[in-house]
């Protein structure tokens, strides 16, 4: 048996990436000039700017990133700077339609003039509810009115009078009575009695029944044009209570349309107010108990009002309106409506605005997934994108089976850049299922999770650091205490030569560093700060973690670290809590004999396995076929597990594990159960880069510590994930001291060198494998295999794999 340890073991120094004192340039991050841009994101910088400053439809931005990253920080700031250079936009009210009462009107004025409109407007209504009573409780107004009723009333008397002349010349007296006017007969001025009347010749009745019916007529004549003369009476009183009111209302309204009168709407407005009044005067008037207007008039004047939408009066630049938890309401605006005895009311002034509206002529950062979740945000977003426009109306208001009374504001045009933040899933499944998704977001702004570490992004960092203790007031770290925190940035990155842009997880370790410092009254934030703070913030996420480990050191799971056995082998996988992930040793096994099955993964066929897991297996299949079936078929039967595991198995990292274990058990040589393996094979037996190689280490080398380390077990890792080792100085120093090890594979034939001892062996001329390595006794195992099968009358063809 050969060792083929010292061929395939990293050094230490491969393990993590230490940053050297002489990388960093200032003795404390307070020495660091402040912070100026955003780093580690220059792709994501530049299409962000090139997004907020395209001012051509369609050109909103979505971006796209996990959370932590700093998106929502670089959004703010940018658009802070970019929106201060801009042009405040105007100012938008809603008026009252005197031609369509239940469509009000929507009017733009300069910023701050919608406030001073609306005061101005409320000190005209207030001058108005004063000065018109007063105008018709005066004198001049009483005296007028006065003498065109007794004109009418003289007028009146005259025409009556004439009437009475004339009847009482045809022997006819013109008397008045409850119904009104008539006539009765009269001798010698005296009025007859019926039997006076009756008494008389009949010749002469007739003549004054005549007469009378001539007299009614013209009596009749009379009166109609006395009905007139009301009439023209009224008019006249109407005329007079008109001109009362324009010169009570004319002067106020008129100055207010000297000084709005100019923008588009409002002077046709202040002249519909003058219209309104002389239609609705009999409601204006006071009465004559002294009370003044009566409530309806009193209400006549609130549809004066203005109801001031958008108010950008006190807006700096262009406006920013960032909605992390938006709905329909808050985003689209509503109207809202009074009860009173159970019946619903609402004016123009109940008309409240939505962000989108708060953001005309500026932008609107949303949240993707509220968006998305929202009833109706989504369409009602895409309508007002693609219409240019924002209609204010109650979410359900297109939907209704029964047409009901309601208000219908005008539309306001829409001139807003929307930047909508979300993952990536979300940012593929809109462009997949939503064909508008792409009309309306031609940007995408990517962030990403890692930059370089390269000596510009050590400075950046450091300059961040420093601008977080200067916000916050935290002790600045030393440059120990910052090296330590550059290699926490490198792991969460999972590269030596890159650093972590999720700022936010390293917030939290300057944050409680800082805390720890402060505890011990240390002028400086050093490495021990920092170590203690990254351990503390993993202990008490990893309970499950502990748990498991303790079952496994009970040996409840079944994971051997020293000795051997054939057909068994220790896999490494990755278990991912959501805040918290850590590797999970587990014993993978393998069974191979006679039968022409080919490889069964047990997982498979209970439904446990997942779509990358299944091609894991098949693809090692391929490699057993490529090396052992060039001029033979490949008859045997295997079933591989991942024994005590019963949650699923997914994902192809484990491949060239189960491989390793189907070929010690052809083989009959055992593997060293001090091994632990991770890595993915491909179908010509290249060991491929897998991700967690650094969680795997040291979820491995816990198990090996707590049950003693012997200084033969380590870990195999394929040859490309050599620089995504970060591993913890625990690990490093027990590698250092040679009480474990790390090694690195390119290859299955050097994998199955390094687990059994055994050369793997290269063929001959004729496809032989030298005797005594492993693959001459896989293929001697197999020549049995089939020799058995044709002894037995197996079939002569068979599947390498089942499906």
């Amino acid at each position: 048996m050969t060792d083929f340890t010292q061929k395939f073991r990293l050094p230490v120094e491969k393990l993590r990436r230490y940053c050297r004192p002489d990388e960093l340039e200032y003795e404390t991050t307070g020495d660091v000039q402040p912070l100026k841009d955003f780093i580690g994101q220059e792709r994501a910088v530049k299409a962000m700017q090139f997004g907020v400053l395209m001012r051509a439809p369609g050109y909103n931005v979505y971006v796209a990133g996990p959370t932590g990253t700093g998106k929502s920080t670089y959004i703010n700031d940018l658009l802070t700077q970019v929106s201060a250079g801009q042009e405040v936009p105007g100012d938008w009210c809603y008026l009252y339609n005197f031609a369509n009462p239940e469509s009000p009107r929507a009017v733009s004025l300069p910023a701050s003039f919608g406030k001073c409109l609306q005061v101005d407007m409320e000190e005209l209504i207030k001058d108005l509810r004063s000065a018109i009573p007063k105008a018709f409780e005066g004198e001049a107004y009483e005296q007028r009115k006065t003498a065109i009723m007794q004109e009418l009333e003289s007028q009146i008397e005259n025409v009556i009078n004439e009437v009475r002349r004339e009847a009482t010349d045809e022997g006819l007296l013109l008397k008045q009575g409850e119904s009104g006017f008539y006539f009765t007969p009269m001798v010698d001025g005296k009025k007859l009695s019926v039997e006076e009347y009756e008494a008389l010749p009949r010749g002469t009745q007739e003549e004054m029944e005549k007469k009378g019916r001539a007299m009614q007529q013209k009596l009749d004549e009379v009166l109609s044009s006395v009905r007139l003369k009301e009439r023209e009476t009224k008019q006249k009183i109407s005329d007079l209570d008109k001109q009362i009111v324009l010169v009570a209302a004319g002067p106020p309204v008129q100055k207010i349309q000297e000084k709005y009168g100019k923008f588009p709407g409002v002077g046709e407005y202040l002249g519909g107010i003058l219209e309104d009044i002389a239609k609705n005067l009999d409601l204006l008037k006071p009465a004559g108990d002294g009370t003044g207007i009566n409530t309806e008039g009193q209400s006549l004047f609130d549809r004066y009002r203005v109801n001031l939408f958008v108010d950008n009066g006190e807006t700096k630049g262009a406006p920013v309106i960032i909605k992390n938890s938006p709905n329909y309401y808050s985003l689209f605006g509503r109207i809202e409506y009074n009860t009173l005895m159970g019946t619903l009311s609402t004016d123009h002034t109940m008309i409240k605005p939505g962000a989108i509206h708060l953001a005309n002529g500026g932008y609107l950062v949303v949240q993707a997934r509220d968006v998305l979740s929202d009833q109706g945000v989504w369409d009602t977003l895409k309508r007002a994108l693609k219409n240019r426009e924002s209609v204010v109306e109650n979410i359900g208001e297109q939907y209704r089976m029964v047409p009901t009374v309601s208000l219908r504001p005008e539309a306001i045009p829409l001139n807003v850049k929307v930047i909508m933040v979300g993952s990536y899933n979300l940012y593929g499944l809109l462009r997949e299922l939503d064909e508008d998704f792409q009309k309306f977001f031609k940007v995408k702004v990517d962030f990403d999770t890692e930059m370089h570490r390269t000596q510009e992004n050590l400075s950046h960092y450091a300059a961040f650091v420093g601008a977080v203790c200067n916000r916050e007031k935290l002790k600045h770290f030393d440059r120990t205490g910052l090296a330590e925190l550059i290699e926490y940035g490198a792991r969460l990155a999972g590269d030596q030569n890159k650093l972590s842009t999720r700022f936010n997880e390293v917030i939290e370790v300057v944050y409680e560093a800082a805390a720890r410092a402060e505890a011990e009254s240390a002028p400086l934030v050093n490495s021990s700060h920092v170590m203690g703070a990254v351990e503390e913030k993993i202990y008490r996420s990893k309970r499950i973690e502990e748990k498991m480990h303790e079952m496994t050191l009970k040996g409840v799971i079944m994971i051997a670290t020293t000795g051997e056995r054939v057909g068994a082998i220790n896999g490494l996988s990755v278990l991912d809590l959501g805040d918290y992930s850590f590797g999970r040793p587990s014993r993978i096994t393998a069974s191979t004999f006679m039968g022409q099955e080919g490889v069964v993964n047990i997982e498979r066929e209970a439904h446990m396995s997942g779509s990358s897991h299944t091609k894991g297996v098949l693809t090692l299949v391929g490699y057993l076929g490529e090396k052992f079936a060039q001029n033979k078929p490949l008859r045997m039967s295997a079933r591989i597990t991942f024994e005590q595991v019963y949650d699923g198995v997914d994902g192809d990292s484990a491949s060239s594990t189960e491989l390793y274990c189907i070929l010690s058990s052809l083989s009959g040589l055992p593997i060293a159960q001090g091994f632990a393996v991770t890595g993915s094979v491909n179908q010509q037996g290249e060991i491929q880069p897998i991700g967690g190689v650094t969680e795997k280490v040291e979820g491995f080398f816990s198990l090996c510590r707590d049950r003693g380390l012997t200084g033969k077990q380590g870990v195999i890792i394929p040859a490309g994930n050599v620089d995504n080792l970060m591993l913890n100085h625990e690990v490093v120093q027990a590698v250092a001291e040679g009480k474990f090890h790390i090694y690195a594979v390119s290859s299955v034939e050097e994998g199955i060198e390094l687990l059994t001892g055994v050369r793997a062996g290269e063929p001959d001329d004729n496809g032989c494998y030298p005797e005594g390595t492993v693959f001459y006794l896989v293929e001697q195992k197999l020549a049995r295999f089939a020799a058995g099968i044709k002894e037995y009358g197996g079939l002569a063809g068979g599947s390498c794999c089942q499906e």
